[in-house]
């Protein structure tokens, strides 16, 4: 309906002298009229995928990653294939596990170590194991954007974690990034630990070289860390050791070497080293490095190199079982009706757990008792 301008505002009239009330701005349309469509993402064929990664493109290869860590069916159809086709490249890199207590400095560490070998002609790609995010919201995002030098480097990549999902099946699509990077041409890999606890074990089944992180200075060093982490742990790098803490660090060295030697031995023969290092300073860094290429000279003239990988892969086979069978099992949706109704019982202490837990593992498998009949 449109107004004369007088009727829309009487305060116009003749007859109110000394009044007046201007046009207003005529309504802009909702939609900008200059804006153009979103181009829709091409889809590649896994064929396509594969010949991009082998020729270095990092624009497909952090495509392809992102298809391995999607949930969505034909996602993760495409990056099966991609990763068959792929695996016959894989396998020619050094893989670094590293993982820190917080506060030591893990980021600028890694930049300074990454920087070390970028700038000697290796091609690498920092990945990470974060499957604490949404809880803790920490995340490998963070520390990409601390690492200034690195993120941009010629011959880096630097991967955020997927934030969802389990350990196993978050550990599972890093272990097939590893192949994917692997198969562009990078020779070093770092796997970092974001989250604590259980995400060692997982990076651990997936390097060549462990590395823990620890920081002098900071009380009791050899309380503040997991038996377990130490036992995993192929060297030690002391950070920050510089200025007013050098000292610190030197002591704490001492105390590491003498720990690791109360424990049992690597299967792999190997005896752990204790360094120190600066990643402020670019102090120490190399040595850090050499550090590592000695126990891969090392594993792989005994022969335990290629023993502790084939471990490795038997390992994963086992854990995408386990992985696929559990999310099956909570995915039917006859078990999730019968899984209230059991655990009901269960509360009212009707069943134990155990029968409980059995009637719903003989109803998916479809197991009959001796008699023919379903278990009650």
């Amino acid at each position: 309906m449109h107004y004369k301008h007088n009727e829309l505002h009487p305060e116009n009239d003749p007859r109110y002298k000394g009044l007046a009330v201007n046009r207003g701005v005529e309504d802009v349309p909702v939609v900008n009229p200059y804006r153009q469509a979103r181009k829709k993402r091409r889809q590649y064929t896994a064929d396509e995928y594969v010949e991009g990664i082998l020729a270095g493109d990092i624009s497909l290869l952090g495509q392809a990653v992102t298809l391995v860590e999607s949930a969505l069916p034909e996602h993760q159809e495409i990056a099966q294939k991609v990763i068959e086709k792929c695996l016959p490249h894989a396998g020619r890199s050094i893989r670094l596990g590293i993982t820190g207590v917080p506060g030591a400095g893990k980021s600028t560490f890694i930049e300074a170590l990454g920087m070390h070998l970028v700038r000697g002609g290796h091609k690498l790609a920092v990945l990470a194991i974060d499957p604490s995010s949404e809880r803790s919201k920490g995340s490998i995002l963070g520390d990409k954007t601390r690492m200034e030098e690195l993120s941009v480097a010629k011959n880096a990549f630097i991967r955020p974690s997927p934030s969802a999902g389990s350990l196993g099946g978050v550990a599972r699509k890093t272990r097939e990034s590893i192949i994917l990077c692997e198969a562009a041409g990078f020779d070093t890999i770092f796997v970092e630990t974001v989250g604590v606890g259980q995400s060692e074990i997982s990076v651990h089944s997936m390097v060549d070289f462990f590395l823990l992180i620890q920081l002098a200075g900071a009380g009791d060093e050899l309380q503040g860390i997991k038996r377990g982490i130490m036992e995993m742990a192929d060297g030690i790098a002391i950070n920050k050791a510089d200025g007013n803490n050098l000292e610190k660090a030197n002591v704490a060295r001492a105390q590491f070497q003498n720990a690791l030697h109360l424990f049992p031995p690597h299967e792999s023969g190997w005896s752990p080293e204790v360094l120190t290092c600066s990643a402020i300073e670019y102090k120490g860094i190399a040595e850090v490095w050499n550090m590592v290429e000695r126990y891969i000279a090392f594993v792989r003239a005994n022969g335990y190199f290629g023993h502790k990988r084939n471990m490795q892969s038997k390992y994963w086979m086992y854990e995408t079982i386990n992985e696929q069978l559990k999310s099956n099992f909570y995915q039917n949706k006859e078990i999730r009706s019968m899984l209230a109704a059991e655990e009901k019982r269960v509360l009212a202490d009707e069943v134990s757990s155990f029968i409980a837990a059995k009637n719903l593992l003989d109803f998916y498998f479809g197991h009959k008792d001796s008699e023919g009949g379903e278990w009650k």
